[in-house]
């Protein structure tokens, strides 16, 4: 029986759009490439989710190789790509139907040490019971280890989980830790559907 629910955030809980935070800097096309490329597809980015690279020392390593006139945009996009706060329509009402029937929430996600400063402006937050972050156990999805370390962080049966998350790897690493779950293409009425067949409860 699922009895709890295990969210990743970016592209689930709120909208992580590489794109779209670039072109809001309001840089030309050859930019947009050039930030895209280096800050986004960086070793430094997957560095900072594994947790062995603070923001700065990844905002200076990729500065080291970008034009001098998108040195502001790099540190904005390292250190500031969540303002604002973008939630994806209903997952806030549908993550807060979950907790009042009686669901665990709980997250599970890649993301920077930053992550413990901005969770509380993302709205669905406040009806999560416990989250586990990468950066902070130097671990990564789709590593199985992570998602043992959060089972046993939570005391929780992986068999009792229902993990949701946007990449198809990181929903066959839960698998193969036990973890059924889905993946999200965006739409929060459809993973109503199918979270209603797979908890076997209205929503």
């Amino acid at each position: 029986m699922i009895r709890n629910v295990v969210f990743d955030m970016g592209g689930v809980l709120i909208r992580f759009d590489r794109e779209y935070f670039i072109q809001r800097l309001g840089v030309n096309a050859e930019d947009e490439r050039i930030l895209l490329n280096e800050v986004f597809r960086s070793l430094e980015w997957a560095r900072m989710d594994r947790g062995s690279i603070t923001e700065a020392d990844a905002a200076k390593s990729i500065c080291a190789r970008t034009p001098a006139h998108l040195h502001e945009a790099v540190e904005k996009l390292v250190t500031m790509w969540e303002r604002p706060i973008l939630p994806i329509d209903g997952m806030y009402e549908l993550i807060g139907e979950l907790k009042r029937r009686g669901f665990g929430i709980y997250l599970l996600s890649n993301a920077s040490v930053r992550q413990h400063e901005y969770w509380p402006r993302i709205p669905a937050s406040r009806f999560f019971d416990g989250k586990l972050i990468s950066a902070d156990v130097k671990l990564v999805k789709p590593q199985p280890e992570i998602y043992r370390l959060f089972c046993e962080t939570f005391r929780l049966a992986p068999e009792e989980c229902f993990f949701v998350d946007d990449t198809p790897q990181n929903i066959e690493g839960a698998f193969e830790a036990g973890m059924p779950g889905c993946i999200f293409n965006g739409d929060a009425q459809a993973l109503k559907g199918t979270l209603q067949k797979a908890l076997d409860t209205p929503l």
